[in-house]
């Protein structure tokens, strides 16, 4: 999810950037989205550390914090791993696999069956199941 770039386009005092993206899926409205961001590593003059998320060369909000949804501006807002809104959009897109339509079957006629028979092939014998045959290796024996 995130790959460490080198120390090329830096702001003034950032030690690292890291590229992340994220997919985001609103469960009010359903949009989805996925966004790429530069996060930028800072020391601060007191020596704590903090991040700035950067976006088109623009500081923005972290997305970890309160997502906001870009279709509603909702903030129910599910944060996935990359990709998963363009997969989703792809299986949506393939056509799908309609099944046959439903009605009568047409029931196999005794001549059919026979010719499918072979000669040198033995038919099972047809067994008939009972419930207390399904039981018996319940039943206990009495001693």
């Amino acid at each position: 999810m995130s790959e460490i770039a080198g120390q090329t386009g830096l702001r003034a005092g950032a030690t690292a950037v890291v590229n992340e993206s994220y997919s985001f899926a609103c469960m009010r409205c359903g949009y989805g989205w996925e966004q790429s961001y530069e996060i930028e590593h800072h020391t601060d003059a007191a020596g704590h550390e903090f991040v700035l998320y950067v976006v088109d060369g623009t500081v923005v909000p972290s997305p970890l914090s309160k997502p906001t949804c870009q279709n509603c501006d909702g903030h129910l807002v599910r944060i996935m791993r990359p990709g998963r809104v363009a997969s989703a959009r792809r299986a949506a897109d393939r056509p799908h696999r309609v099944p046959p339509p439903a009605g009568p079957v047409e029931a196999p006629t005794a001549e059919a069956e026979a010719e499918q028979e072979k000669p040198g092939d033995e038919k099972p014998e047809h067994h008939h199941w009972h419930l207390s045959d399904l039981l018996h290796p319940f039943q206990r024996k009495a001693s």
